[in-house]
C-alpha cells in the first residue's frame, strides 16, 4: 500500500479516479493538506483547509459478497479510533454532539471482480470551519472533542485499523458488525425526517446497513442513496 501526500489537490477521490480509469489500480492511500474542489455525498460539497482537517482517500481492489454497509463499516473503525464519544449519523458521517465532526464518500469502478473500490474520508481537526449556509448541520471538530491534535498524528490512529477493517468487510460483511455500530447510532430512537417530508422514529439499522424507519403508515426501510434522513427540527 502506498501512501502519497499531497499539499493541494482538487479531490483526493477524484484524483484516484482518474487514475484508475488510466490503468493504474496500484493499492493507494492519497491525502492532502488542503481539496479545492473536495466532495461529500449527493454532490456536496466538503471544505477542507490546511491544517484544519484531515482529507484522505484509500483506493483498493475490493471483492465483498455484498457491498452494502461500507459507509457503516468505514465510520464505525474510524468512530472506534477516535475517541468513545464519537458517534455515527446514517449513512456516512461522523457526529459529536448533534454537530458533524466528518464525512464519508465512497465510489466504485468497474463491474467485474474485484472492483476498484475509493473510501474517502474528511474529517475536521483544528477549530470547526464556518456553517455555510448550504449545511444541515453545524460543523465540530476533534479540537472541541477530544482536545488538539495535529492531522498526520490523527492519520496514524485511524488508518491502520481502518486498512483492516476494509479487509474485513470484504470477507465477512457488514451483519458482524451491526451491535457494535447501535452503540454508536445516533439516529436510532430519536425522531427523524425523510426527504419527502415524512416523519418517524429510527428504529435502527439491520445486517445490511439498511436503516428502518417507523412511520405513521408504517415501517419503511431506507438504503443509502434513496433519501437524506435527518433529525427533526424542534
Amino acid at each position: 500500500m502506498a501512501l502519497q501526500v499531497v499539499d493541494e489537490i482538487d479531490s483526493t477521490n477524484t484524483e484516484l479516479m482518474r487514475r484508475a480509469r488510466a490503468g493504474d489500480e496500484a493499492p493507494t492511500v492519497l491525502v492532502a493538506e488542503r481539496q479545492t474542489a473536495g466532495r461529500g455525498r449527493l454532490g456536496r460539497q466538503w471544505h477542507s483547509e490546511a491544517g484544519a482537517s484531515l482529507t484522505f482517500s484509500i483506493g483498493v481492489p475490493l471483492q465483498p459478497a455484498n457491498w452494502a454497509g461500507l459507509s457503516l463499516a468505514v465510520g464505525l473503525s474510524l468512530a472506534e479510533s477516535l475517541h468513545p464519544t464519537i458517534g455515527l449519523k446514517w449513512p456516512n458521517d461522523l457526529w459529536w454532539r448533534d454537530r458533524k465532526l466528518g464525512g464519508i464518500l465512497i465510489e466504485t469502478l468497474g463491474t467485474g471482480a474485484p472492483r476498484r473500490a475509493i473510501v474517502g474520508v474528511g474529517i475536521n481537526v483544528g477549530a470547526p470551519p464556518p456553517s455555510a449556509p448550504e449545511l444541515r448541520t453545524p460543523a465540530t471538530s476533534l479540537h472541541e472533542a477530544v482536545g488538539p491534535v495535529q492531522a498526520p498524528d490523527v492519520l496514524l490512529q485511524v488508518l491502520p485499523p481502518l486498512l483492516r477493517a476494509l479487509a474485513a468487510f470484504e470477507q465477512q460483511g457488514f451483519a458482524p458488525l451491526r451491535e457494535r455500530f447501535h452503540t454508536r447510532d445516533v439516529l436510532r430512537g430519536r425522531a427523524v425526517q425523510l426527504a419527502d417530508g415524512a416523519q418517524g422514529s429510527a428504529l435502527g439499522v439491520d445486517g445490511e446497513g439498511v436503516l428502518w424507519v417507523q412511520t405513521a403508515a408504517g415501517v419503511h426501510s431506507i438504503a443509502s442513496g434513496e433519501v437524506s434522513v435527518r433529525p427533526r427540527a424542534g
